[in-house]
């Protein structure tokens, strides 16, 4: 079959419909794959983006928990497809078709679909998370799949062992076959020619669709299944059923490629400063492989006033449209739409998220300052990690979250110990 044939004959389903907890208060309003990364994107426009690079055009996308502004963002950004030549983009909200119960699991997702799926008639169905950060064509892991006649191909990518045990893990052969898969052991079994590095899955996954239907149907049958892929499915179909692998590569140097699952504050804090660097690991400038997503109207970024004390400068930093950095520095950072820095404050290492403003003379360093965010002036964040765990959020490595209602409970607690004040002035 050739390459054409193979995307045209296969149905993306993208799951969009996990609560992201781990991101705390990211999600406290937002799905996880609706949370922006690198400035101007969401973190699902690149698995999106990667489907319509690979030329697949037919693409469902599960949806669940908090699921407004991705729904919005979808409607936006995503409307480019032309259904008089089969081509869509089709947001399916969790519905409870075939139980009355939300989704129990990745497998149970589109087991509740199922319907809605076969009338599609895909002869593959290619299954992908809708939360992970990386650039891939999708159409060299079908025709792998195609050519070596397996019943179902997963993506996986090495990574540290020490790393590994929040993935299903995986052992395979000389010829890419799955001998082994483990979903997060507490200790990862290391590849043979590393004893450093596991291979995990990328929780990407090409089936032949009526091999799908079966196993899907016989997973809802089991009482005891958490109806997961990678905790259910998966293991109880190696050594009984063709199962493949597909190592993602890069193609010229044979080295794992960029892959990201940003699921904590500091995964997500980590990939987006990576960004900062010189030569990224992940190539945004890349014109043959473009992230898509919806290209709001804003005016080119500003940095105003160069006096010797007020000088509006940023240094190794991606600084996004709309923004206005007047008479302030900041440093090795990443702005989002749309943000305001006011005079005399320093921002270093940290990740500011659209429509935030900081008031001036603030310093701030290693946080992570989520959208809509007003920083009252003369704040100090990431200085001193007691005084800030008191009013925010710290991360294991010490990154600094800070979110519109950890400062509002702030604000509250300074007015009542200014009115408990008044009162004591006043007995007095």
């Amino acid at each position: 079959m050739s390459y054409k044939n193979s995307v045209e004959n296969t149905l993306a389903i993208i799951l969009a419909g996990g609560s992201g907890s781990r991101l705390h208060a990211l999600t406290n309003w937002d799905a996880k794959p609706a949370i922006p990364f690198g400035g101007k994107f969401r973190i699902i426009d690149f698995s999106l983006s990667n489907c319509v690079n690979s030329g697949i055009r037919k693409i469902n996308i599960l949806t669940q928990y908090k699921s407004h502004s991705l729904n919005k963002h979808i409607q936006r950004a995503w409307n480019i497809f032309r259904p008089e030549l089969g081509e869509f983009v089709e947001l399916i909200p969790a519905q409870q078709r075939l139980q009355c119960e939300w989704y129990q699991g990745t497998a149970d997702a589109i087991y509740q679909n199922t319907d809605i799926i076969e009338e599609l008639a895909p002869e593959y169905v290619l299954v992908l998370a809708g939360d992970h950060i990386y650039k891939m064509d999708y159409s060299a892991m079908i025709n792998q799949h195609i050519q070596q006649d397996m019943d179902m191909t997963v993506g996986c990518v090495e990574m540290p062992v020490s790393d590994a045990s929040e993935f299903g893990v995986m052992s395979i052969d000389d010829r890419n076959r799955i001998t082994a898969f483990r979903e997060k052991p507490v200790q990862p079994d290391p590849t043979p020619h590393n004893q450093n590095l596991a291979l995990v899955s990328m929780g990407i996954y090409v089936f032949k669709a009526d091999f799908l239907y079966r196993q899907l149907r016989v997973d809802a049958a089991r009482t005891v299944s958490s109806h997961d892929f990678g905790k259910d499915i998966i293991p109880a179909l190696v050594g009984k059923c063709k199962l493949g692998a597909f190592p993602f590569r890069d193609s010229e140097t044979g080295r794992p490629s960029y892959w990201r699952d940003v699921g904590t504050i500091d995964a997500f804090y980590e990939a987006n400063m990576e960004l900062c660097s010189v030569t990224p690991a992940l190539n945004l400038y890349d014109p043959t492989w473009p992230i898509w997503t919806c290209q709001e109207q804003l005016p080119p970024a500003k940095f105003v006033f160069n006096n010797n004390n007020r000088r509006g400068t940023a240094l190794d930093s991606l600084i996004s449209g709309g923004c206005i950095v007047s008479g302030s520095k900041v440093v090795s950072s990443l702005l989002f739409n749309n943000v305001k820095v006011h005079s005399y404050t320093t921002i270093e290492n940290s990740v500011v998220l659209n429509n935030a403003e900081i008031g001036r003379h603030c310093k701030i360093r290693n946080a992570v300052i989520d959208s809509d965010c007003k920083i009252p002036p003369n704040s100090v964040i990431g200085y001193d990690m007691e005084e800030d765990a008191h009013r925010f959020h710290i991360s294991p490595k010490g990154v600094v979250l800070v979110s519109r209602e950890m400062l509002d409970k702030r604000v509250l607690k300074v007015a009542q110990e200014f009115k408990d004040q008044m009162r004591q002035h006043a007995v007095c």
